[in-house]
């Protein structure tokens, strides 16, 4: 084996390349804001995956319903406050996210008076599922 002799420094040599050039922006890296083992997942061949938005005005609430699988919400601006029936009430901020379980009975709020919330909604489906069920 001829080339162990250079072994050494190749070792040595991997902590410097491992380094990013000074004159180069380190990489982007994500953020995790929410890790949460669920149930409920769709289990088909295949799922379909929604990525909605919603400004809910403020003092406006969404209409009083279930969702079949979970729907993950991150909060963009303002606080997000869900009652969910049986459950105690989450109150999510810009900056937060949460994740709405499925067959739970639920209304989203804007409490605040004069600011919006935006949320941006994440929601893994069986094809064609639709995204809430209205109940009345």
């Amino acid at each position: 084996m001829r080339c162990l002799p250079l072994l050494p420094l190749l070792l040595s040599a991997l902590p410097a390349l491992a380094q990013p050039l000074p004159s180069s922006p380190m990489p982007a890296r994500p953020e995790l804001l929410l890790r949460e083992a669920v149930s409920g997942m769709p289990r088909g061949a295949s799922q379909e995956i929604q990525v909605l938005t919603a400004t809910i005005a403020p003092g406006q609430s969404t209409v009083f319903h279930t969702h079949a699988f979970p729907v993950t919400v991150y909060v963009l601006e303002g606080t997000f406050t869900l009652d969910l029936e049986g459950r105690e009430t989450a109150v999510v901020r810009a900056g937060q996210a949460m994740v709405e379980p499925p067959h739970v009975r639920m209304t989203g709020h804007n409490r605040s008076a004069t600011e919006p919330t935006r949320v941006v909604i994440v929601f893994v489906a069986d094809p064609g599922t639709p995204f809430l069920h209205p109940v009345h």
